[in-house]
């Protein structure tokens, strides 16, 4: 059976695919990546889907802080720029991103989902994904008024909707299995 997990086909998505081909854009300007290179190059190498999601998580909480605090990016570590990359642009850049990196985590859930629909693993990550949407939804709620119309609006709206979107998938989810519930190795009980 192949369904999708998180249901589609927003309004807002079909903003944000709008968005570009507006008249004020030209059509030489590069469309904004929303990994850095390094976290693009961690989520190629996380082959398990939890640990993938873990590298979403890591990403859409770099885009949090420097949206809540725009000089957060300039001072990250060198250490923490060297492993995930450095990041620049403008709030409206970080909620763009923000949105495109909970969209992007949606789908690999999904399409695990799709392809292996018992895949223990696709539970586990809805639930930390869900997680970190509660934390992101704290975190964005405050903004809700400071954000400007256009592309920062659209952002933050559609990262919102994603969020929304997570912890909803997880209330569907069943209780998670009880610690002592595993079967042992070798146990035939």
């Amino acid at each position: 059976m192949n369904f999708k997990i998180f249901p589609r086909a927003s309004l807002l998505c079909s903003l944000l695919l709008l968005l570009p081909f507006t008249s004020h854009q030209t059509a030489a300007k590069p469309v904004r990546d929303h990994l850095t290179e390094q976290e693009a190059d961690m989520i190629r190498e996380a082959q398990e889907l939890d640990k993938r999601t873990a590298v979403f998580i890591k990403a859409a909480e770099r885009r949090l802080a420097a949206i809540a605090d725009p000089n957060a990016a300039k001072q990250m570590s060198k250490a923490d720029v060297e492993k995930w990359g450095e990041l620049k642009g403008t709030r409206a850049d970080f909620l763009f991103d923000l949105s495109k990196i909970l969209d992007e985590a949606i789908t690999n859930i999904d399409d695990v989902s799709s392809r292996d629909e018992r895949n223990p693993l696709v539970p586990k990550s809805i639930r930390k994904l869900a997680e970190a949407a509660n934390r992101i939804l704290a975190q964005l709620q405050p903004l809700r008024d400071k954000v400007e119309d256009g592309k920062e609006r659209a952002s933050y709206e559609l990262a919102v909707e994603n969020a929304q979107q997570i912890i909803e998938a997880a209330g569907s989810l069943p209780p998670p299995p009880a610690k002592g519930d595993k079967k042992k190795k070798g146990d035939s009980r």
